[in-house]
């Protein structure tokens, strides 16, 4: 019988189609239903006093008066009892109703938390590792203490929920081996109408080679069998933000500094900045020795500004020389009391302040005995930060033993405040935190511990340890590279108890730490599962099916499985786990969200099957993907080698086609939502898609209803990918789907290169394309490719690729004729080369050079000579329109170019790629370029590197509209009009351009080599794909209405194919194929269908008598064969229309079969004989066009800037501050705001105030302050500055003392700065309640100017105080919504 609720009403709950009957008593997900309690239990005594009556009344016999007389006692005692009864009754009512009101005022029993059922009885097991618990039918406990059992079962209607304080007091750890749930079983920690406040722990223990194993869930588990409920809900924490102000390596702008060292004799002389603790002179003074070094340490402290941070210390002894003017400049200049008196060989340390006074300084000496000076003198000030950072100066001097040691350091102290982008407020002092690597390797992410500060913004928390790496925290150069924040800490936590070492059969050659943690495995049939904000740490093992949180072959579990509350995980932390982080088996309609997964051993976020559909990964962070043993995917190259249990026979795999592919999200089916992931650090990919040929693993033998290939692909927005090494974003592959054996001896589930991605309405190859659509991707710092993607109909879009290897590389779905000749484009997208991110050597970065547009240090993605390119084309079609290109320069060890080819490409390329609308910016040194050989292009000379062309249709590439451009030296596609572009290594020709396939059979290692009746001396040798194959193929790209001879390096081939590709009707070249004078030939032409191999309206070609006869029939299907030459010629003319982006045309492909019949065994090269019979003189059937002149108008794409949060809006901000000699050339300062420029000229500053409110921008104010007007300037910032105002500030030339230091306070700035004798200052700030994370001041040196600064300030922030009208539309959360409604 269903319990009621108070209402009376039955608690509503859908079961799943597939589900058990059972469910957990007097709960129903988000909501507890208060149960009538049973009767209370009778008392001791109370029992005892009803045995005694009934044993009075069974021994003793009364008389009938007797019994009378005992009725009327009776009567009058019960109506005496009545009455003291409801005395005592109405006294208890009102007692007890005092007493609910008085604790309702305190704690009022809440039917949504689960731990206040009234049916609940308190449970303590105690500290029994044996004790089997098995809760059933009629338990209903509630934990209230540390617990240590062997197993838990819970089952039948049993219930155990974790206690809970209003206060969240509690601190509850149940260690245990397992915990089972099934058959109408219940845990409950929390629920979402009523989070857990408390900590509650969860501790699986256990080794792997001791106690039993379950069936099916195996050792250390948490498991969900049918029936079972699981709901665990934490206090909500935001889970991830981004960085916004950049964390340096030290917390320190430029860093921190430490220095020792012994017999430094004299003064040892540190002067650091007051305003950012930068190290600005080292020096020592042989004060000991040399009366001029003495005069010399008098003059430096002289010339110090005001302010400037001094440390001085002894190394040795530096009295004998030291003069009383330099002892008297030390006292009036830094406040010294102890240099009037220093001693020989006496230890002596300062930190002072110039012309701070002797309350700045502090000052340590100790003397010199023995050889000793018995400790430190030790001087130590503490200073803060224009931007707020608190650090400490300290010097130090000593002896031991009769050796001197000096020493400073210059370090921040009390925390690291760290700037973000989100509202942290929920995130607490003791929590664990996780700063992303922003740099090419993924292991400079760091793990911190956050401190009390109660002077942080909501938006701000300060971390305990020095960062050891650069964070970034900036949008640079128009591309989100902010790194991204992750809370690790949760008050429900799961965790793996483990031991010290790795032990027994867990992979030990591998890892030499223990990787056999615990994990939870839900199954189908389940109640409820529902994981909201949860700490899992040492989670999963080295095992297939044991992972941190595993839903396993669940079918739908959304309202299409008949769960009226769709499945989620929300917010859970699953860090330093040991196998993956969220396997999806055999799943569908799950939500994923607002996840972290931290440093894992393989695949993170892992669909596993190939039939996994409709899931949702939206708003998961994954970082530190590192390899694993589990799949030949998830193992790095010596795992690959190494394992072999699985191959066939002696076969060794190979690492890179077979391993290699460990990912963050290893997405098995396209048809998935991926909405605001961030995948920031793997050892390979980030995210991987791949397609099954058919399902694998345990879902092997299920039919699927349609091929994952030819499924559209799901949402795709807004994720972000950086950090990995062979990609970011990966679409390409599938996995080996048979088990290893001779004919294939590798193993099972190895990367399988088959598959190929071609998305259609239904997934029917019959319906139209469905274009496959990756909307706002950001791809940076990835070693090789910021994504490469392989398919058919793929559309990237708002996108943006900054300092990848290559930042994008599109790949046709297969090699003709099997590829359909389906299209790729990318729009409205930027590429940058080389950022302002310059990275930061350590965290395994293995390269390091120079590069960018200043040449300065950097970490590179590959070695120093690696050509670094923006787009890569590799075979096509491809269209690349609307997209701008930055920061492409090359260097002398490497070629770097904005648009490139593939290197050593052996495959066919078209010409019907082709590119409009780009811009490049002016620094960009290579628009183009087609290689060279040399380091990584070897020698040049495959046929895909021959052929390398594409189309320029408006001129934006080369200035030539229409144009097309290939290698300098492809004499196919010339005439005399093309014009050289040596540095490309490139032509640009005007023309028609098409593709013949020729595939030649039984021919291994068959040369080709084709040459033009125009310049036979230069022909193109063509090597062909898949040489040691059946057949060899061979796709020149060729210009129309030209002719061509085609020779062999060996015996001409006996059946030969000729298709055309990219044909439109009408078009023709004629061909001349060499064969032996006595051969004879059958000719036919035909449609091939691709679908079925069919051949339709086949044709013979019949003979003619000479090569005039034949070119008066181009149109007939005739040959002519002339024997003295050994030339068969025939035209190639294309009857039928091709239809967009397909090779061939709308009737099948157009193809020639030439059976040639001889027994001659030579050589089939008849050049000799061919020219110069055939030659014909170079002409253009197309003249070259205009240059064009001018800008191209309307090129690029029209965003400037893309980041992770599209919905707030960026105002680009430029600064343009020349240093003195560059102001005396006549180089103009500038403020650019939104593309429009602020020049100034003349000494002084110049003043912006920009509206915060408004979009694109507002100015509302521009202010000159001439250089006699300085001084008026902070009276105006004080008082002139509209609330709610950006405030942005740039002088130009030499002002000495700019005196508006204590006005930039409440602008932004942490304290005063010294802007005393500066040669630029820029300052960014910002007049409101609120101090954003951008503000900023940037000084330079006398005479030096500040170069090119760029910032991008967020507008329309509500903490701003802006009144919006409107409210600001989310695209991701109408996306969620609709993949909910979808379901």
């Amino acid at each position: 019988m269903h319990a009621t609720n108070s209402r009376g009403h039955s608690p509503a709950f859908l079961q799943p189609q597939n589900g058990n009957s059972h469910r957990s008593s007097g709960y129903v997900p988000g909501k507890v239903v208060p149960l009538r309690p049973p009767p209370p239990p009778k008392s001791q005594a109370s029992a005892k006093f009803t045995s005694i009556r009934q044993e009075a009344q069974a021994s003793f016999a009364f008389s009938s008066e007797e019994q009378q007389v005992q009725r009327e006692r009776r009567k009058q005692k019960r109506h005496k009892n009545t009455f003291i009864c409801f005395a005592i009754t109405s006294f208890s009512f009102f007692v007890a109703l005092a007493v609910i009101l008085g604790i309702s005022s305190k704690y009022a029993p809440d039917e949504n938390c689960p731990d206040q059922n009234p049916r609940l009885r308190n449970w303590d097991p105690g500290q029994d590792s044996a004790k089997q618990v098995v809760i059933k039918e009629g338990d209903m406990f509630r934990l209230t203490s540390d617990a240590t059992v062997n197993s838990i079962v819970i089952q039948d209607g049993g219930l155990l929920v974790f206690g809970d304080d209003k206060d969240g007091s509690r601190n509850i750890t149940l260690r245990t081996r397992y915990i089972l749930i099934k058959d109408g079983g219940a845990l409950h920690i929390g629920a979402e109408k009523c989070r857990y406040k408390s900590k509650a722990t969860i501790a699986l223990y256990g080794k792997s080679d001791e106690g039993e194993s379950m069936p099916t869930f195996g050792k250390k588990f948490i498991g969900v069998e049918a029936g079972g409920t699981l709901e665990l809900h934490g206090t909500q924490k935001a889970s991830w933000t981004l960085l916004v102000r950049t964390l340096n390596s030290s917390g320190l702008t430029f860093g921190s500094y430490a220095f020792e060292k012994d017999f430094s004799r004299g003064l040892n002389v540190r002067v650091i900045d007051q305003d950012t603790a930068k190290i600005l002179e080292i020096e020592r003074f042989d004060t000991h020795e040399f009366e001029n070094e003495s005069r010399r340490l008098q003059k430096f402290l002289r010339d110090q500004d005001p302010g400037r941070i001094v440390a001085i210390a002894v190394g040795d002894s530096a009295v004998k020389s030291l003069l009383q003017g330099t002892i008297q400049m030390i006292q009036d200049r830094l406040g010294s009391k102890l240099i009037q008196g220093l001693g020989y060989r006496q230890a002596w340390a300062l930190v002072g302040v110039i012309d701070g006074g002797s309350t700045s300084c502090n000052e340590s000496v100790r003397n010199y005995e023995n050889h000793s000076s018995g400790g430190k003198a030790l001087a130590q000030r503490e200073f803060y930060t224009v931007d707020g950072q608190k650090f400490s100066v300290t010097a130090y001097s000593e002896w031991i033993e009769g050796i001197s040691f000096s020493g400073f350091k210059v370090e921040a102290i009390d925390g690291v405040k760290l700037h973000l982008l989100d509202d942290v407020s929920s995130w607490e002092p003791g929590d664990q935190i996780v700063v992303a690597s922003t740099d090419y390797s993924m292991y400079q992410a760091e793990e911190f511990t956050l401190l009390p500060c109660p002077e942080c913004s909501r938006f701000q928390v300060k971390v305990k340890e020095t960062p050891q790496f650069l964070h970034t925290g900036e949008i640079i150069d128009g591309v989100d590279m902010r790194a991204e924040v992750g809370i690790l800490t949760q008050n429900i936590v799961i965790r793996g108890e483990m031991e010290v070492s790795c032990y027994a059969e867990n992979q030990c050659q591998f890892f030499d730490y223990d990787t056999f943690g615990g994990h939870v495995m839900i199954r189908k049939n389940f109640t409820s599962v529902h994981l909201s904000h949860v700490e899992l740490k040492h989670m999963g093992q080295q095992h297939l099916g044991r992972y941190p949180v595993h839903f396993h072959l669940c079918g739908d579990v959304d309202y299409k499985g008949g769960y009226r509350h769709a499945t989620f995980v929300d917010g859970l932390s699953i860090h330093h786990s040991f196998s993956r982080c969220i396997t999806v088996h055999g799943t569908n309609g799950l939500l994923i969200k607002d996840t972290i997964g931290f440093d894992t051993l393989g695949h993170c976020f892992f669909l596993e099957d190939g039939i996994e559909q409709r899931n949702t990964l939206f708003h998961n962070l994954g970082l530190l993907t590192k390899p694993g043993t589990l799949l030949p995917t998830d193992r790095n190259n010596s795992m690959c080698i190494t394992m072999r249990e699985k191959v066939f026979g002696n076969y060794i795999p190979v690492p890179a086609t077979d391993c290699m592919a460990v990912s963050t999200f290893w997405i098995a089916h396209p048809n998935n939502n991926l909405i605001n992931n961030a995948a920031a650090g793997s050892q390979d990919a980030g995210i991987w898609y791949l397609f099954h040929k058919e399902p694998t693993g345990e879902s092997s033998g299920l039919q699927l209803l349609a091929k994952p290939e030819l499924t559209p692909l799901g949402i795709f927005y807004n994720n972000r990918v950086h950090s990995s090494f062979k990609a970011g974003l990966f679409i390409d592959k599938g996995v080996k789907t048979t088990n290893a054996s001779a004919a294939d001896p590798r193993e099972y589930l190895c990367l399988d290169n088959s598959a190929r991605f071609r998305p259609h309405q239904d997934a029917d190859p019959e319906k139209p394309r469905v274009a496959a659509l990756i909307d706002r991707l950001i791809a940076f710092k990835n070693n090789d490719n910021g994504a490469w993607v392989r398919g058919g109909d793929i559309v990237v879009q708002n996108s943006a690729f900054a300092d990848n290897g290559i930042g994008l590389t599109f790949a046709s779905d297969g090699s003709f004729p099997s590829d359909e000749g389906s299209s790729q484009e990318v729009s409205e997208s930027l590429f940058v080369g080389e950022s302002r991110n310059y990275g930061f050597q350590g965290g395994q970065n293995k390269y390091v050079g120079t590069g960018g547009i200043d040449m300065k240090p950097r970490t590179l993605p590959r070695n120093r000579t690696f050509p670094i390119r923006g787009f890569q084309i590799y075979d096509g079609p491809i269209h690349l329109t609307r997209c701008t290109f930055k920061k492409y320069v090359p260097t002398l060890d490497r070629y770097t170019s904005a648009i490139g080819f593939l290197m050593k490409n052996s495959w066919q390329i078209t010409p019907r790629n082709n590119i409009s609308f780009v811009k490049f910016g002016p620094h960009v040194s290579l628009n183009v370029f087609f290689g060279k050989p040399g380091p990584w292009f070897e020698d040049c000379e495959l046929d895909g590197d021959k052929n390398s062309i594409f189309h320029d249709i408006d001129g934006s590439v080369t200035g030539y509209k229409d144009a097309y451009v290939g290698r300098m030296d492809n004499y196919l596609i010339r005439h005399p009009g093309c014009i050289n572009v040596t540095k490309w290594n490139a032509v640009v020709c005007s023309g028609s351009y098409a593709q013949v396939y020729v595939q030649t059979w039984s021919t291994p290692n068959l040369t080709m080599t084709i040459t033009r009746d125009e310049y036979p001396d230069y022909p193109m040798v063509l090597r062909g794909i898949n040489q040691k194959a059946a057949f060899s193929q061979y796709q020149p790209v060729i210009m129309l209405e030209k002719g061509y001879t085609i020779h062999w390096n060996g015996p001409a081939p006996k059946i030969a194919f000729l298709y055309l590709i990219n044909f439109n009707k009408n078009d023709w070249i004629r061909v001349g194929l060499c064969y032996p004078s006595n051969t004879s030939f059958q000719v036919t032409f035909g449609f091939l269908q691709r679908h079925n191999g069919s051949l339709s309206k086949m044709e013979e070609y019949e003979p003619v008598h000479s090569l005039e006869e034949l070119q008066k029939k181009q149109s007939e299907r005739k040959f002519y064969f002339d024997s003295s030459t050994g030339l068969l010629f025939l035209y190639l003319k294309a009857r039928s229309h091709r239809d967009g982006h397909s090779y061939c045309s709308s009737q099948g492909c157009e193809r020639v079969k030439i059976q040639a019949a001889t027994d001659s065994k030579d050589i089939s090269n008849c050049m000799a004989k061919a020219y110069p019979q055939y030659y014909r003189k170079p002409s253009a059937l197309k003249s070259m066009p205009s240059m064009l002149k001018g800008l191209c108008q309307g090129c690029g794409t029209r965003q400037a800037v893309f980041t992770s949060d599209p919905h707030t809006s960026y105002l680009p901000v430029q600064f343009w501050s020349p240093s003195q000699a560059e102001t005396q050339r006549g180089d103009v300062s500038v403020i650019s705001i939104n593309g429009t420029d602020f020049p100034f000229r003349s000494v002084g500053v110049l003043l912006l105030i920009v509206d915060a409110c408004s979009v694109p921008f507002r100015l509302t104010e521009k202010k000159v302050f001439s250089f006699t007007d300085v001084s008026r300037m902070e009276e105006y910032l004080k008082t002139s500055i509209p609330p709610r105002s950006v405030v942005l500030l740039s002088t130009r030339g030499q002002i000495k003392q700019l005196n508006i230091s204590d006005s930039l306070v409440p602008l932004g700035l942490a304290k005063p700065a010294n802007l005393y004798n500066k040669g630029s200052t820029i300052f960014l700030g910002f007049n409101g309640n609120f101090k954003p994370s951008w503000t900023k001041l940037y000084t330079s040196p006398a005479r030096q100017g500040l170069g090119l600064l760029e910032q991008f300030i967020p507008l329309q922030l509500d903490e701003y105080g802006c009144h919006r009208a409107d409210t600001i539309r989310r695209r991701d959360l109408e996306l969620l919504k609709q993949t909910s409604k979808a379901h």
